[in-house]
């Protein structure tokens, strides 16, 4: 079953540290966001394969908003 990994709140996208077919492992960063001038890693719970990645550095997101999907 998918992962979705969503933003928690409104923010500017400031990294992406993942690509499409790139495995990772629970307690990876997967996107650096930035708000109110604060920096907020984007963890990941459980690993997998990242089958999609939806932002990119400098884009501003929203409560909800998918970032990147796991497999």
């Amino acid at each position: 079953m998918p992962q979705h990994i969503a933003s928690e709140l409104v923010a500017n996208v400031a990294q992406v540290h993942v690509e499409p077919g790139q495995k990772v492992q629970a307690g990876d960063e997967v996107v650096l966001l930035e708000s109110m001038k604060m920096e907020i890693p984007v963890l990941l719970e459980a690993g997998g394969t990242v089958s999609g990645v939806y932002v990119s550095p400098g884009d501003v997101v929203q409560e909800g908003d998918v970032l990147v999907v796991i497999d």
